[in-house]
């Protein structure tokens, strides 16, 4: 599933991510303080004893006063990689699977995280939680990788259960990133998040393009893959109308809540590229 070649276009896409995104991304997180980092804060009047080359000239020229300029203080984030893995990520309509996605995904935060030098880590849930240590180092990342080509996805998934539970774990300022199909009830999510505030939060949701686009026409035996329920259904056009009618309110619905609690949500499909994908995520 990860191949050598993955990794070569992630060095490749770390290079630009570094020169184009860096100062929104991993490593460079403001705190109250003021400090010496990359990140502007503000302005204040010069005093006496500042450091004179942090002078804004600019702000001199429009003013005829003299400005330092103010920069965040600069702390390590420690990345967490939260992945889902229950049964229904082992949908794909075609050769790839949500579940190989989403690896391929975290794989591109965790290799972010350690070309920066950064703590990371990568776990799985679906009705139990497979939680490991954040380390730095590129064998943290050979143990990611080995672990990801034997683990299957399986089980109902415990979402909330999942990561009240992973919550607990978190003992300095992060950024969590969370990739699942998110096809809960939105409430249900604000529940499980509500012990990450104060850290950096992605919400990455991966997708079949037949999940997205319900292209089907006919009868049908849906099967859900968690429970193995059986539904025989005819899938119309007012059905399919109906369907992401409803798939685009929760979507939506998923996006307000995560931009109330600070957070990002983010929507793929399989059959996007997947450096695409992740250029377009930490873009923003």
């Amino acid at each position: 599933m990860i191949e050598t070649d993955f990794l070569r276009h992630l060095h490749r896409l770390s290079l630009i991510i570094n020169k184009r995104v860096a100062s929104n991304y991993i490593g460079q997180r403001g705190s109250i303080h003021g400090g010496q980092g990359l990140i502007f804060k503000d302005h204040r009047s010069y005093t006496p004893g500042d450091d004179f080359r942090a002078i804004d000239w600019k702000v001199y020229g429009r003013t005829d006063r003299l400005h330092v300029k103010r920069r965040e203080e600069e702390r390590n984030l420690t990345v967490h990689v939260i992945l889902d893995f229950s049964s229904s990520m082992n949908f794909g309509s075609k050769a790839l699977k949500k579940f190989e996605y989403a690896s391929m995904l975290g794989i591109g935060f965790a290799y972010m995280a350690l070309k920066n030098n950064e703590r990371f880590v990568l776990s799985t849930f679906s009705d139990t939680l497979d939680r490991f240590k954040p380390r730095r180092g590129k064998k943290q990342l050979v143990t990611i990788l080995d672990y990801l080509r034997t683990k299957k996805p399986e089980g109902e998934s415990k979402f909330e259960e999942s990561l009240k539970q992973y919550a607990k774990f978190i003992d300095s300022r992060s950024m969590i990133v969370i990739i699942s199909d998110f096809l809960y009830e939105p409430e249900q999510v604000r529940r499980a998040l509500f012990g990450f505030k104060n850290n950096t939060i992605k919400l990455i949701q991966v997708l079949d393009e037949i999940e997205i686009g319900m292209d089907l026409n006919g009868e049908f035996n849906l099967k859900d893959s968690e429970t193995n329920n059986t539904l025989r259904t005819f899938i119309s056009p007012f059905l399919r109308k109906n369907y992401l009618s409803k798939l685009q309110d929760h979507n939506l619905r998923m996006k307000r809540l995560a931009e109330g609690l600070g957070a990002t949500f983010h929507t793929c499909c399989i059959e996007d590229n997947v450096f695409d994908t992740m250029f377009r995520i930490l873009r923003q």
